[in-house]
């Protein structure tokens, strides 16, 4: 997938900027999953997660609108929030998948303001969002009330991991602890896999366990 795609001014049809391979690497679809996605991840049946950036959700593609979009394999959209989210989104930070859930982080535009982790059910399109205790996260895992976020120094050898724990429907911050890694740490560097942040480094993946 690349972040970014653009229009065509004379047919008015979205620049394909995502294709699904075969497990034998055969391009099986190509398609368009909207404009600036800075966050994105697929479940375990297969459904692809996308939270957006402010040039897509004020752009034009009508699924980047909304902040958060599923879809599946074929390019169809199969979730939109429909006004279940405590605010609008403005940039999409990081995602993750627990079991069947699927995680999006993305923080609001408005005057609130505020970063949210918002918990979606494929199955049964069932939506929960909480304020995130930390604010702007690169990198999220979640296992049960247990989780991980990670704070990149851009372009430096050290990142900040963050545990919190989830306490009724609220998260706290439990420990904070700055690490030096093998390489320098750049955008979009984290991704949480059931319990795990996989967190790439320069050409290393780090595997911190929430």
């Amino acid at each position: 997938m690349s972040g970014r795609t653009f229009r065509d001014g004379t047919r008015g049809t979205w620049a394909p900027n995502a294709v699904v391979f075969s497990p034998e690497g055969s391009p099986e679809a190509e398609f368009c999953l909207g404009d600036d996605i800075p966050a994105l991840i697929t479940d375990v049946h297969g459904g692809i997660w996308t939270a957006y950036g402010d040039e897509g959700i004020y752009g034009g593609h009508p699924e980047s609108g909304a902040g958060l979009a599923g879809w599946n394999t074929q390019g169809q959209t199969s979730w939109a929030p429909k006004g279940r989210l405590p605010d609008h989104p403005l940039e999409g930070c990081t995602a993750a998948t627990e079991n069947e859930h699927v995680w999006l982080v993305w923080y609001s535009g408005s005057s609130r303001g505020g970063t949210f982790l918002t918990r979606i059910t494929p199955s049964t399109g069932d939506v929960v969002s909480h304020p995130s205790p930390v604010p702007d996260p690169d990198g999220f895992a979640v296992r049960g009330n247990r989780a991980v976020f990670t704070r990149r120094d851009h372009n430096k050898r050290a990142v900040e991991s963050i545990r919190a724990e989830l306490n009724g429907t609220t998260w706290a911050v439990t420990s904070r602890r700055r690490t030096r890694v093998p390489g320098r740490v750049v955008m979009r560097c984290g991704q949480g896999r059931d319990g795990s942040l996989w967190l790439r480094t320069g050409n290393t993946w780090l595997r911190i366990e929430a």
